[in-house]
């Protein structure tokens, strides 16, 4: 689960870390009262889930009450990168002497966490690590050990940052792994982490995303899920407790089990596809789970076809052939749909589609087959 920035500053407060003033305001009055309050120069930030926001003019340095009114106005409402502005954090202007990032990140593949850091900050960390590879380090953490200073020590003088400041960094990255593990984070993220005139680090910016999974250890957490910020087709997911994962391309993939659906990804992508969505409907699922699935999946606007893979273990081919009837007849659906069954009762699955199945129904046999027929068809529609 994705933070606010106004919420992972909070996270990060209550581990020791230092952020600017700030007030969020859900409104152009709520804000201008934030700034005659805050006084001085302030920065209006737009509160989205992505990243990116000074471009689209979700940033604005300003001063005094009417030109942060004007400010939340030009924001609240704004559409950025699909992500619509509802609330603005009212900050004050800080005192900048340099701009740097640090994070802490869960590292699948390594199976541990991955801390970085660099002098270079305000900007993506793919453009740092593009232009400048050298001033951006990298060091695992063994979770049964946890943090040492060690780590903080090789990460300051790998990217060449002044050893003055080698000490300080500790501190910062010492509260950041207690962030990290305190809330069961899958990032942590300060960018950027500036250093200000009087010597100290400050965290002007925050990432902070949390494993779902662990919601149920952290209730302060849970309660500062924002629905509103979500997307669409997910909180649909996450209502009918099915697992799922949008992605960018046309081709909705629907299969029973997370392995065969990253398999079904993969094979569609070899076909010359994009896949739409991850969506696992689980081991056992019934007709009602198969019309929730593709509920979700026909919301999104960009699916021009439907990929069902089924291996029928658990799960019966001829039960989800009627799921899939039921789903069609009850919906609607007038775009292609294509259909694998192999496993328990494929032959009655396959006869069902074929018997009653409509003229938008294509059932192949293989998963190779299948994902190809989908390709193609989101060819002829385009």
């Amino acid at each position: 689960m994705d933070l606010h920035e106004f919420q992972g500053k909070e996270l990060f407060r209550s581990v020791g870390l230092s952020t600017p003033h700030g007030r969020v305001a859900e409104t152009p009055d709520e804000a201008a009262a934030a700034a005659a309050e805050l006084g001085g120069r302030v920065v209006v930030k737009a509160q989205v889930h992505v990243g990116g926001r000074g471009k689209a003019g979700g940033v604005k340095v300003v001063k005094g009450a009417d030109a942060t009114r004007s400010a939340a106005e030009e924001m609240l409402g704004m559409d950025i990168k699909g992500h619509i502005v509802y609330r603005v954090l009212i900050e004050a202007a800080s005192d900048i002497e340099q701009e740097m990032y640090a994070s802490i990140i869960l590292d699948r593949g390594a199976k541990k966490a991955m801390a970085m850091f660099s002098p270079m900050g305000g900007m993506d960390v793919e453009e740092i690590s593009r232009t400048q590879p050298q001033a951006l380090a990298r060091v695992h953490v063994d979770p049964l050990v946890g943090w040492s200073d060690y780590h903080s020590r090789r990460l300051a003088f790998e990217s060449g940052l002044n050893k003055d400041l080698v000490r300080p960094l500790g501190g910062v990255f010492f509260r950041l792994w207690n962030a990290f593990t305190r809330y069961e984070a899958t990032l942590v993220e300060i960018n950027p982490l500036i250093l200000t005139g009087s010597g100290d680090f400050v965290a002007l910016d925050a990432k902070f995303s949390v494993d779902g999974n662990s919601l149920y250890r952290h209730g302060e957490v849970a309660e500062m899920r924002d629905v509103r910020a979500s997307d669409p087709q997910e909180q649909l997911a996450h209502e009918k407790s099915v697992t799922y994962v949008k992605l960018d391309g046309s081709i909705g993939v629907l299969g029973n089990g997370a392995g065969l659906v990253m398999s079904t990804l993969d094979v569609v992508a070899d076909a010359g596809g994009s896949p739409a969505n991850f969506l696992d409907v689980g081991g056992g699922a019934k007709a009602s789970e198969i019309v929730d699935a593709l509920e979700i999946i026909t919301s999104d606007a960009k699916v021009k076809t439907i990929f069902f893979n089924i291996f029928g273990g658990i799960t019966r081919c001829d039960e989800v052939a009627r799921g899939v009837l039921t789903a069609v007849e009850k919906m609607g659906i007038q775009m292609p749909i294509i259909v694998r069954l192999d496993g328990t009762n494929e032959a009655e699955g396959r006869a069902i589609l074929a018997d009653a199945g409509p003229d938008n129904l294509y059932v192949e046999a293989t998963m190779l087959d299948a994902a190809r027929r989908a390709v193609e068809l989101v060819a002829q529609t385009a």
